[in-house]
């Protein structure tokens, strides 16, 4: 009978990801009529001197923008950041020195809301160090947003993985949302549970982004991008998340170590709180180591439900252009992600997370 259970949820995720992969919003790599309107790319950097001169090339060669700018903020880095900003000279570039982190505030919230008010521009491009873009990914992002009538979209970059903990880790991310949400029925009738986002590259008109008074009501929270979504869509306006991976792509984390401190940062706060956390463990025991054990000891039926889960990564990698090689691997990839949030759990107890050198504000 329990067996049967565990069939029912892994089926229910296949399916689930099955319409996904068929109908979700794709963000495609095509020349579109020139943007109307005027548009700000906004890079908020802390200590990335391996990325400042790749990704500011990237924003530099966005095409099909007749009125494009963009503002680079060093956010009081302790490497070469600032020197690499200030070595690229462009009549449409920025260079903006970060004021020091309030009282209330956590770094990239800050930044962001620094570059906000910076701009003024029509269309406001969230974009992280760590993204590379295709020359129309811009254009063709907010030409898709004006298709669909939207007031903010989320492109989701295709995320590179090389390291194998990268390869357990970074399929997660999609796989996460694209088997436990419908899309297209999120967007009909919205709400901040189905809100889906990534701050990697994020599009918003900015008249929208200073109704919702921007990232500073959102200032002390760890998951900025999901929350900049949320507010958004609680104030009524409209938008999503995209299959963006013919037009940006990610890698997140060079560095095993950085990826746990990465993940270890913000994982307490990613499923609500507690009681969250405790369900999400409990579907993704289930649904991801359960099935392999009774499967092991002989049981038809979980050997199903484990090829179910197989299968829906490898859609989704298909979809996403992610890696599909560790898909056989997801019960140790679930084992790895339960570690990730004990140590985050464990951190916030302790008031010692930390990123890029900053304390992680954990009392909101």
């Amino acid at each position: 009978m329990f067996s049967w259970i565990l069939f029912s949820i892994c089926a229910l995720s296949l399916l689930i990801t099955l319409v996904n992969v068929l109908t979700m919003r794709v963000v495609r790599n095509v020349t579109g009529s020139p943007v109307d309107g005027s548009v700000a790319i906004l890079l908020p950097m802390r200590n990335e001197e391996s990325n400042a001169a790749d990704v500011l090339a990237s924003a530099i060669a966005q095409v099909g923008i007749p009125q494009l700018s963009i503002f680079a903020l060093d956010d009081n880095s302790t490497d070469r950041t600032f020197e690499i900003l200030q070595g690229v000279a462009r009549a449409n570039l920025k260079v903006v020195s970060g004021s020091m982190l309030p009282d209330g505030w956590l770094g990239k919230p800050y930044a962001c809301q620094q570059l906000a008010t910076a701009a003024q521009s029509d269309y406001l491009v969230f974009l992280d160090a760590d993204v590379r873009l295709q020359p129309h990914a811009v254009a063709a992002a907010i030409t898709a947003l004006n298709k669909w009538g939207w007031d903010f979209i989320s492109p989701y970059p295709k995320e590179i993985a090389v390291s194998f903990a990268e390869r357990l880790i970074q399929p997660l991310l999609q796989w996460s949302w694209m088997a436990s949400v419908f899309l297209r029925l999120a967007e009909r009738f919205p709400s901040r549970s189905t809100t889906i986002a990534n701050g990697q590259f994020f599009v918003v008109r900015n008249s929208a982004y200073v109704a919702t008074g921007g990232h500073e009501v959102i200032r002390e929270k760890v998951l900025d991008d999901l929350e900049l979504a949320r507010s958004l869509v609680s104030a009524g306006f409209k938008g999503g998340v995209a299959d963006g991976s013919s037009v940006a792509r990610c890698r997140m984390y060079d560095q095993t170590s950085d990826l746990i401190r990465g993940y270890t940062k913000s994982l307490w706060t990613a499923f609500g709180g507690v009681t969250g956390t405790l369900i999400a463990i409990a579907l993704l025991s289930l649904t991801g180591i359960a099935p392999l054990i009774l499967a092991l000891s002989g049981d038809r039926v979980a050997w199903a439900a484990f090829a179910a889960i197989w299968i829906s990564r490898l859609l989704v990698a298909a979809r996403t252009k992610s890696t599909p090689s560790t898909a056989a691997l997801h019960p140790l990839s679930i084992i790895f992600l339960l570690y990730l949030i004990a140590l985050s759990w464990i951190g916030k107890s302790r008031g010692n997370l930390t990123w890029r050198g900053r304390t992680v504000l954990t009392d909101g």
